[in-house]
């Protein structure tokens, strides 16, 4: 049985996508999720859907039953994922899970960036369980951007810190689709992939593509760091969590967020989307 944790959420569901498309049968997956009504759908489908609150061990302890292969999807509640993350290894633990994959972070281990420090000690959590395990480094995903091409349409710009820094971005699914062979393929055990998008772009080079393919001007607006953090919190973000943003941002004109390592083209078998493509799908879906 292979379960993915977080599996309602945008990354989780694209990774059962791809278990099925790999041929597993949807009885042998389980989607470990908070909230068991919103995967009326995958259950619909024959996927065994089970209550994994990562903030109730008690929960996680029954969700990973019979779990042989897990794949620990990180929390999108930041300054809170190392206690969450936690629970889910010592739920693994106690259930003898085989196998268990991670969707980190670029260098976690070395990455100066305030967002690697959780993935580095959920990291080193992993390899104290002494479950077999692989760490999927997740590069910055497109959808981080294309997701905000209405808003650039609308104000005419991007905004942010990450100056003329290169991003190996990746989609979503590119990831998902990595995530999927790991748990379907023997043979990762023990590795650490250092996962990024085979084209890299600017800031500059997506504002150009938008306005390419939208016919609508868009700039690259590049702030201070701590004036890019103050247009997230006017936009509603928490202080906290804009400042991570922020300081991940301003990484990117580091090259913090840039691989030239070919692991996730690898673990895929073909290149990665691009990010023309992208932008094209992302302006697609609002007509």
């Amino acid at each position: 049985m292979i379960a993915v944790t977080g599996a309602t959420g945008n990354l989780g569901r694209l990774v059962i996508e791809h278990l099925l498309d790999r041929g597993v049968s949807p009885s042998d997956v389980v989607a470990a999720v908070r909230s068991p009504e919103k995967a009326s759908d995958l259950a619909d489908r024959g996927v065994e859907v089970r209550k994994a609150d990562y903030d109730e061990p008690e929960t996680l302890s029954s969700a990973f039953e019979g779990i042989d292969r897990l794949l620990l999807i990180s929390s999108s509640e930041v300054g809170q994922r190392v206690t969450q993350h936690q629970n889910v290894v010592d739920a693994a633990v106690e259930n003898d899970v085989e196998f268990l994959g991670y969707t980190s972070i670029l260098r976690a281990d070395s990455s100066p960036l305030q967002m690697a420090a959780e993935h580095k000690a959920t990291e080193e959590a992993i390899r104290d369980s002494g479950i077999p395990f692989t760490l999927l480094r997740n590069g910055w995903y497109i959808e981080n951007y294309t997701e905000q091409i209405d808003q650039a349409l609308d104000q005419g710009a991007f905004v942010g810190s990450a100056d003329g820094g290169r991003i190996s971005g990746a989609t979503r699914s590119d990831y998902a689709e990595a995530a999927a062979v790991v748990l379907t393929e023997d043979g990762h055990e023990g590795d650490v992939y250092e996962l990024g998008g085979d084209e890299a772009f600017t800031m500059e080079e997506l504002a150009e593509e938008v306005s390419r393919q939208s016919g609508t001007e868009v700039v690259y607006q590049d702030l201070p760091e701590d004036e890019y953090k103050q247009v997230l919190v006017d936009v509603g973000l928490p202080e906290g969590y804009a400042e991570v943003l922020a300081d991940s941002d301003s990484g990117i004109a580091d090259g913090h967020l840039y691989t030239e390592s070919d692991d996730l083209h690898q673990l895929i078998g073909h290149r990665t989307t691009p990010l023309s493509e992208a932008v094209a799908d992302a302006l697609a879906d609002r007509d």
